[in-house]
Parts: C-alpha cells; structure tokens; sequence
C-alpha cells in the first residue's frame, strides 16, 4: 500500500467510526446503563475496568473476532453469509440483537457513499461488526487499523454513555480512554490473528446487565 492510499484508508476508518456517521450508537448502552443503575459502574476507574473486560474478554472482543471474519469474507459469497448468520444468532438480548443489527444496517446504508459490489450481498439483516468489517475489507484498509478504530469507536461510545448517565464529565472520560489504548491495541492484534474458534466470552454480569435493562424503568438508551 503507497502512503496516498495508507492515507485514504485511515480516512475512510476515522469517517465510518466516527461519532457523526449515521448508525444511531449514541442511542444505545449495551447494558452500561443498567450496570450504572445498579451501582456496578459508578466512577471513572470503574468504567474503565468495565470496558477493559468488554474489550479483552466480553462483547467486544467477540465483536472484533466477527469483524475480523467478515473483513476475510469480503471476497466470498458463501463464507460472507455463514458469518453473518453466527453474527445474528449470537446476539445475547432482544435488546442486543435490535442494537447490533440496526447499526449493521444504518453503516450500509451509509457506506453507500463508498460504492462497492460487496454492498450487493450486505443487503437484509447484517450485524454491525460484520458491516464493517466486509466493508472495510472491501476497501482494503488493513484490518488492524479496521479493528482498532471499530474498538475505539464502541468504547468512546460507551464512555459518552457513562457521561450522559453522570459517572463522571468530559474530562475524566477523555482520561479513560487515554487508558485504554494499549487495550485497544493489543485485542486489535490478538483479533487480527483470530478465528472463528476463538469466539467466547467471560463477562456475565455485563451480559446480565445486558438483558435486565429490558425492563428498566425511566431509560435515556434502547440497550
């Protein structure tokens, strides 16, 4: 890859991750706004070993292990298809599979401002994490870079969650994830080298936070 195209790619990451491009994240909290509820999260440090655990051993990692899948499958029909499948039945909650496979469609939709046959067969129900990685296969932006800007995307999501829920401001929450970039770094190369064998996670309270914010009364978030 020349610098020109190393420098197009990383543009085209910063712009599908960011905050402004129309998925609708900051409509949901994945469980986070329970957990804060609770208690379970109720200060910076707290959230960040919340998120650490997400992102190394929880939903995000199994995120990073399915966009790594998808970023593979771009070029493959049949392989493409299988993941997105896996992708959907692993959706832990009602709430989580809505979250997941809205903003799966709302990137596409979106990405459509990047013409690509791959958005031919992204077409009906594509969980998020798949989205982007076919996409981003498709382009060729490196999937490291792919998976650390999807990881830094969801947990600068979730750091706005826990300001809008008042664990802590804006300040404290740029310190978290300044905290979290050897995390981030680190799962995007683990992800990188990953399979489908390597799906898994260990984060039952958060997927417990996940399911009880079904009923929680009085929400700011969809999840």
């Amino acid at each position: 890859m020349t610098e020109r195209a190393g420098t197009q790619a990383l543009l085209r990451l910063v712009t599908w991750m960011s905050p402004a491009f129309p998925v609708g994240a900051f409509s949901y909290s994945g469980g986070l706004e329970q957990a804060v509820h609770d208690g379970l999260v109720g200060d910076a440090p707290g959230l960040a070993r919340w998120l650490q655990a997400l992102i190394e051993h929880g939903s995000s990692w199994n995120d990073a292990v399915l966009l790594a899948e998808g970023y593979r499958a771009c070029d493959d029909a049949a392989r493409l298809a299988a993941v997105r499948e896996l992708a959907e039945a692993l959706a832990g909650s009602r709430e989580r599979h809505l979250e997941t496979i809205l903003q799966g469609q709302a990137f596409i939709t979106a990405a459509g401002h990047w013409p690509h046959p791959v958005l031919e067969a992204l077409t009906g129900a594509v969980a998020y994490p798949v989205a982007v990685g076919a996409v981003a296969g498709a382009h060729r932006t490196g999937l490291e870079p792919a998976l650390a800007a999807y990881l830094h995307s969801t947990a600068s999501n979730l750091v706005s969650v826990a300001i809008r829920c008042g664990v802590m401001g804006q300040t404290l929450g740029v310190g978290v994830l300044a905290g979290l970039e050897s995390v981030i770094a680190g799962t995007a190369a683990r992800a990188s080298a990953s399979t489908l064998d390597d799906l898994g996670s260990a984060t039952i309270t958060a997927d417990i936070s996940a399911l009880r914010h079904e009923t929680l009364h009085s929400r700011l978030f969809r999840s």
